[in-house]
């Protein structure tokens, strides 16, 4: 046993640079007790750092369940909620470098653990308008709300205006409107949510080196992966808990809900948005304390502990770069001195800015000019901007495009669409390894899922409804298809009498289907009943359209879609959870891709600058000017109580599908030829000696012979495959 353990390592040490682990030779029971020690601390770090996870996801998935339920709150449009939710990454950019770079030489736990209470202060921040801004106010008749007096909606009498157009007019006189209305609170929701973003930034840099580090090395992939499993758990109970916070009345609590004169169907309905929160940002605490009692530091594992790397990483050193070694080992050690000291380190750093840049510059030249990691990254900002711009108004467009309310279109989403994407990337990872698929498969993959993907997605534009037939909007008060101005066509002969508002939103449903924006446009004489069970009667426009019968009555809200609308909305969910899960499949072989392509020495830097790229160039942008497209569909826009632009009321169902959809797809088009670019560069950089190991290998009929003189003819570093040179090549 011993002569043959002897002539494998002269074998290895004559033909690889390989340490020979004599941790091997200690005794097997202070091994075993070592290890139990070391897999006991790791575990606790693994399930603390899942339960972040966990937390953050469903913190930053609630925020796209609440999209509608805050514009409709503060009163602003898409664009500026698309702004708010923007914020995260512009929080999370602020601090990244410094959190990378001084985070790993202090203590990781605690960093870990103070994020945790930034996050959940953030999140507490975005609840607080609510607690300052006083009560909802949504626009009503006053014959509607609990009274004993009986106003008519078609006021002949000037002397007869309902107190909400008396407020409007003070309001607008009170120089203190503005603030008073609290039109500016969303402000604080920006900045709650930038401060989640600067807390959620040390947990993955940090939480991932920190398991690698002190993980057993084949150990690590599974707790790194068993993480990122629970971070996709987060996202549906984040969607499912907007789904009920929804169907709660947003003052809950504060007031009597029978005097609630609106349903969870009403367009001006707003849900308990800021109960979801408070929620969160308990769970965020809960989730940062374990961090504050675990250790600086773990005992390493056996095989970790002949050498400061792994055996994996101490490849990477060659002996022409150990003074550079030695050297940053000095500058850490320095570093560490000044901990705590401000100045010091950052005097320290400038005195280092010099050598860095001097090897910064170069990796950097490397990586740009490698044409397969550019066009990839290209690729994947297209992407990325089609589907965060998707995926954060999805919402909105369920509600408006199939009339659904918020509740179930946050419990759909959640419970269908988030487990297809989950199962999508499980099923990429799955066919990787099932089939053995090399770098060019994985291009081929991950092209095929984004073309099919976009595909399918085509096909919802035939999946669309009507818009609802709005008197004055979308129909003119005589049964033909709106095509003058809006704001002139809300007035017509049979209005004529009425001293009616433009600007008010209180919707009433004729008997003839049609919805009318409030009970005065419909020239409603007389009504009967208070809160939700008002009834409208005399409407002299309900009983002008050709299509209608001679009665003229009408109820409080809005008509309901077509017929054909809950059908449509079937199909989009079964093509949306199948689109959903075919983009999905093509995430985990472009990750491998992405890895693949590039030096094994700037695989860490790679990863940051397209890290950085996605954020900057994606994650903030998108949901800008998707909002602003989306707003530009709207047809009638509420008001504000000091005669500001309120929130979208209605929007154009036709115009909002081609737009949303539209713009994905255009997106997610360029980032298919991108693609295609990434596949033809691949084939090009192939040799056929390369496909001819490939073939060998997936045979399994490459002898020891030809993986040696592969392993000792490479100038690259030796790989677990046996076809080393073809991704240093690429």
């Amino acid at each position: 046993m011993e002569i043959s353990s002897k002539e494998n390592t002269q074998f290895f040490s004559n033909n690889t640079i390989l340490p020979v682990d004599r941790s091997s030779f200690k005794s097997e029971s202070s091994a075993s007790k070592e290890k139990q020690s070391c897999c006991g601390g790791i575990k606790i770090f693994l399930g603390a750092l899942s339960f972040v996870y966990f937390a953050k996801a469903l913190s930053g998935s609630y925020l796209k369940s609440t999209i509608t339920q805050i514009e409709r709150r503060f009163d602003i449009p898409s664009s500026l909620v698309g702004v708010i939710d923007g914020s995260f990454e512009i929080g999370n950019l602020l601090i990244i470098i410094l959190v990378s770079y001084f985070g790993a030489k202090l203590h990781r736990p605690r960093i870990i653990g103070a994020g945790c209470l930034i996050m959940s202060a953030g999140t507490f921040l975005i609840a607080m308008p609510q607690f300052f801004m006083g009560r909802y106010r949504y626009e009503r008749f006053p014959s509607t709300i609990n009274s004993t007096v009986s106003i008519s909606p078609c006021l002949q009498d000037k002397s007869q205006t309902p107190l909400s157009a008396l407020e409007k007019s003070q309001a607008k006189i009170n120089p203190g409107c503005e603030k008073e209305a609290g039109s500016s609170m969303w402000i604080y929701v920006l900045l709650g949510n930038l401060l989640r973003g600067i807390g959620e930034t040390p947990i993955q840099p940090l939480g991932i080196t920190y398991i690698d580090d002190y993980a057993i090395e084949e150990n690590a992939a599974l707790y790194i992966g068993c993480v990122q499993t629970v971070a996709i758990i987060g996202p549906i109970f984040g969607f499912l808990l907007g789904s009920l916070c929804a169907k709660l009345y947003v003052d809950t609590g504060f007031v009597d809900l029978d005097s609630v004169t609106i349903t969870h169907k009403d367009v001006q309905w707003v849900g308990a948005w800021w109960l979801g929160y408070l929620i969160a940002g308990v769970i965020s605490v809960l989730a940062g304390i374990p961090f504050w009692f675990l250790p600086k530091h773990l005992p390493k594992p056996e095989s970790r502990k002949d050498s400061s790397a792994s055996s994996e990483q101490s490849k990477f050193i060659t002996e022409d770069n150990k003074d550079q070694h030695r050297s940053y080992q000095q500058q850490v050690k320095i570093a560490e001195m000044a901990k705590g000291k401000v100045v010091i380190i950052f005097l320290t750093w400038l005195s280092f800015l010099p050598f860095c840049l001097a090897d910064f510059l170069p990796s950097l030249k490397n990586l740009f000019g490698n044409p397969v990691y550019i066009l990839y990254l290209c690729a994947s900002i297209i992407q990325f901007n089609s589907l965060i711009g998707m995926v954060t108004y999805k919402p909105k467009y369920i509600e408006q495009q199939y009339g659904q309310t918020s509740s179930k279109t946050n419990f759909v989403i959640g419970l269908i669409n988030i487990p297809a994407v989950a199962f999508g990337i499980f099923s990429g990872g799955l066919i990787m390894k099932k089939f053995r698929i090399n770098v060019l498969g994985a291009a081929k993959l991950s092209l095929g899922s984004s073309f099919f993907g976009y595909l399918l997605l085509l096909s919802l534009f035939a999946m669309g409804c009507e818009n609802t037939d709005v008197a004055g909007l979308t129909v003119s008060y005589h049964g033909t298809k709106q095509t003058t101005d809006y704001e002139q066509a809300l007035f017509s002969e049979c209005n004529s009498g009425c001293a009616c508002s433009k600007n008010d939103w209180d919707p009433i449903c004729g008997e003839n289907g049609v919805t009318y924006i409030s009970a005065c446009l419909a020239g409603c004489q007389a009504s009967n009943g208070s809160g939700k069970n008002t009834v409208f009667f005399n409407c002299s426009c309900v009983g002008t359209l050709e299509s209608s019968s001679q009665s003229s009555s009408a109820v409080v809200g809005p008509c309901q879609k077509g017929n054909e609308c809950p059908k449509m909305f079937l199909y989009f969910l079964v093509i949306s959870v199948i689109t959903s899960y075919t983009l999905s499949v093509g995430g985990t072989p472009g990750y491998i891709l992405l890895l693949r392509c590039i030096k094994p020495h700037l695989k860490s830097f790679a990863l940051g600058i397209y890290t950085l790229a996605i954020r900057v160039l994606a994650g903030i942008p998108a949901p800008v000017y998707f909002g602003v497209a989306i707003d530009t569909t709207c047809l009638k826009w509420g008001s504000k109580r000091c005669g500001g632009r309120g929130a979208c009321r209605l929007y154009d169902s036709s115009a909002l599908r081609y737009v949303y959809l539209g713009l994905t797809l255009v997106l997610g088009t360029v980032s298919v030829f991108f693609s295609v670019a990434v596949l033809w560069v691949l084939r090009k950089k192939s040799s056929p000696q390369d496909e001819t190991l490939s073939a060998n290998r997936e045979r399994g009929t490459c002898g020891t012979k030809s993986r040696k003189e592969n392993f000792v003819n490479s100038n690259c570093l030796i790989q677990t495959t046996y076809w080393p040179e073809k991704e240093t090549r690429l």
